[in-house]
């Protein structure tokens, strides 16, 4: 399985090249490899990147396509995709220094690069626009949240700023807007266990069993039927907030996934109409002591939700 790779190469328009392991096998060259086991690139398209030098070996050589296999070693390619949607978004920098950026995403730009999108992800973004290879997110924002993204720059201090994520010291305040309920009482906490839904791999669900995912709820203002809610999560589940909310039933509002997995949520998110209906969820602060000088850190986004008139 293709993973992100530690040989230190440049990234090329923004992406760093990922890595292959080589097992035993019987495959004459490096391209039969490839063509068979990562089959969703076309055999002749591996050729073509290996003829313009985007697959290296382990030492950063450009390998041609009549390279000959050599088990137990390493490759290297450079993923890239024929088209991107253009996402009509932009990022900002809200902070940086030597050893990290504090970026504010847009609604519906990935965090890094997946499925079908490579350049068009905050990722790749910045490392084109600040002409850093080294950066590194040091935590993730669904693509449909926008909001704060703490990245680390220096990797001799980056594992300093991820044992904050690791002891839960930092801490994140979400804004959110859902339905109101005035029949249940805020400020609340809600406490669950949350696990994948082995009938829906999109779904996180609530299960019984000792709660692993902790979220505090209050209420900021109210406007007809629909609230702006300030969430305040102790722990980092995935989807944890759109999950709790909705077993509240209080789903947020532009939410494809919660509390039922619309049959059309993929389909959606490529139609005509998609951005026109972002997640009503945003990661508005980011708050910790800088782990290398012990001072308090506090950043805000610059974005806002606003409750319709």
């Amino acid at each position: 399985m293709a993973r992100h790779s530690k040989l230190h190469l440049p990234t090329r328009e923004g992406v760093s090249p990922s890595c292959v392991a080589l097992p035993s096998g019987p495959w004459p060259t490096v391209l039969d490899y490839l063509a068979q086991r990562l089959p969703k690139i076309e055999r002749e398209d591996w050729a073509q990147r290996m003829a313009r030098g985007e697959v290296l070996d382990a030492d950063g050589r450009a390998l041609g396509a009549d390279a000959p296999y050599r088990q137990q070693t390493r490759v290297y390619y450079y993923r890239s995709l024929p088209a991107e949607r253009r996402i009509p978004f932009e990022e900002c920098v809200v902070y940086s220094d030597a050893h990290i950026v504090v970026a504010d995403k847009p609604h519906f730009l990935p965090t890094i690069p997946t499925g079908n999108y490579v350049q068009e992800t905050l990722l790749v973004r910045l490392k084109r626009r600040l002409g850093i290879d080294t950066l590194v997110p040091l935590h993730r924002l669904d693509r449909e949240t926008a909001g704060l993204v703490l990245f680390s720059v220096d990797p001799a201090t980056r594992n300093r700023y991820h044992t904050l994520f690791r002891e839960r010291l930092v801490h994140k305040e979400y804004e959110a807007i859902a339905p109101l309920r005035a029949d249940l009482p805020l400020p609340t906490l809600r406490r669950s266990r949350l696990m994948e839904n082995p009938a829906a791999f999109m779904q996180m669900l609530e299960v019984e069993g000792e709660p692993n995912a902790e979220t505090a709820i209050e209420l900021l203002e109210q406007r007809g039927n629909l609230a702006r809610y300030l969430l305040k999560p102790v722990t980092g589940q995935r989807h944890q907030l759109r999950v709790h909310l909705a077993a509240l039933g209080r789903p947020i509002v532009g939410d494809l996934i919660y509390p039922v997995l619309q049959p059309d949520a993929m389909v959606t998110q490529e139609g005509p109409d998609y951005f026109g209906r972002p997640l009503q969820l945003l990661a508005r602060t980011l708050a910790f002591d800088c782990p290398l000088t012990g001072r308090p850190l506090r950043f805000d986004s610059g974005r806002r939700l606003a409750l319709p008139a």
